[in-house]
Order: structure tokens, then sequence, then C-alpha cells
């Protein structure tokens, strides 16, 4: 291999934002996630909606409002 073309592969620190942390080595440096293995629905058996911006509650008021029109055009 020739010298001095490849980055640092250096020990970093990658945060989750539950508060886990763990030691890896990565050529970026230190890394923030939101979701870890920890935390992951998948792993944890639990469903967690992460909403950060009302995605979740636009809609469901978008689709309470669908389901009552075409309900009332059924009849």
């Amino acid at each position: 291999m020739k010298e001095g073309i490849h980055p640092a592969y250096e020990v970093a620190t990658v945060s989750c934002a539950c508060g886990m942390s763990f030691q890896t080595r990565t050529t970026v440096g230190d890394l923030k996630v939101d979701i870890c293995s920890q935390c992951h629905p998948f792993f944890t058996g639990t469903q967690k909606i992460v909403d950060t911006e009302g995605r979740v509650e636009r809609f469901k008021r978008k689709y309470a409002k669908s389901t009552t029109a075409s309900k009332k055009k059924k009849a």
C-alpha cells in the first residue's frame, strides 16, 4: 500500500439519544445517532413513535376526516 494516501483510522465514540454509548473505529470521528440497538423497537419489542414535527397527529386528522366523508357517501 502507498504511504500517506489513507485516512487515519482511529477510535471513536458512538453516542445515542437514549444515553447509551460505545466505542468503535472509524475515519470520521465521534458519532451521534438518534436510535441504537438498546432503544430500537425491533430489538426491544416495544413500539415507540418518534414524532418531532407533529406528523402523526396530522396524519390521523387527515384520515379521520376522509373516513367520515367516505361513510357519509356510502349511506
